[in-house]
């Protein structure tokens, strides 16, 4: 689904993502994971067009989309999420989900005057489809709800809802369980595994929670100094000697809620 070649990316002299190449399989969910300036939001900064790289590509299941805007990519079915929620607040939930899909026609202003019949169709259907996403995420008795005034799990939800009112192939989520409660990141996670497995949604999820990257990812990608020092499985990075040492330090151990010291004798 998404090839990374050779990328880099400069500030100055701080070489924030430095040569690095990796691949994402279609219909795969996929971690990633690395202490904090590891490179990880920068590396999803630029695959997700929010930043040029400094040299190396980027390709979507052949094509070459190295430096495409965030609102081109969005019409080829990337999505991507952030840290901090970024709803409409003063819109109700289900209105947050009835503006995302793209060319409806009651953003023309001519439709607005001789199209008034498409246009209400147009809303009824968007109208349906919202309130079957927000009872699948479990939130639609939050439908009418301000989206500024729900929690941060819940805004969470609503922003995977919105990858959902549009055709999307691939998700890229930032810390997505950041400031969740973990009755509502196991439904995250579910949610999650059910449009991977379902709908065939590829994901790419930054995380710090071991136990969640775990629970949902095929495979665990970590970056260190804007390299990927490892790949493998959840047990593969954990036992990797390169990571203990260069990623946690030496004499710890990777544990699922995070980091833990290895008793010695």
């Amino acid at each position: 689904m998404i090839v990374v070649t050779d990328v880099h990316k400069h500030f100055g002299g701080f070489r924030a993502v430095d040569g690095l190449s990796m691949e994402i399989a279609e219909q795969s969910i996929t971690g990633l994971i690395g202490p904090n300036g590891a490179g990880k939001t920068t590396l999803f900064d630029v695959i997700a067009g929010v930043l040029p790289p400094t040299s190396g590509h980027v390709f979507m299941k052949g094509e070459d989309i190295t430096g495409l805007p965030p609102h081109e990519l969005f019409r080829k079915g990337f999505l991507r999420t952030f840290q901090i929620a970024h709803e409409f607040p003063s819109m109700t939930c289900r209105e947050n989900l009835m503006m995302v899909p793209g060319a409806q026609s009651g953003e023309r202003l001519w439709n607005t005057w001789f199209g008034r019949k498409r246009i209400a169709q147009e809303e009824r259907a968007l109208l349906a489809r919202a309130d079957e996403v927000l009872e699948f995420l479990t939130i639609d008795h939050l439908k009418d709800e301000k989206a500024g005034q729900i929690s941060s799990g819940q805004k969470k939800l609503l922003e995977l809802g919105r990858t959902m009112m549009t055709d999307a192939q691939i998700v890229f989520l930032d810390e997505v369980g950041a400031g969740v409660n973990r009755t509502l990141l196991n439904i995250i996670s579910d949610t999650i595994l059910q449009l991977n497995k379902q709908q065939g949604y590829t994901f790419v999820v930054i995380e710090h929670d071991m136990d969640f990257i775990g629970k949902i990812c095929d495979t665990v990608i970590c970056m260190a100094e804007g390299k990927v020092l490892s790949i493998g499985s959840m047990n593969d990075i954990k036992s990797d000697p390169l990571v203990i040492e260069a990623y946690l330090g030496k004499g710890k151990v990777l544990s699922g809620s995070g980091v833990r010291s290895r008793k010695t004798t």
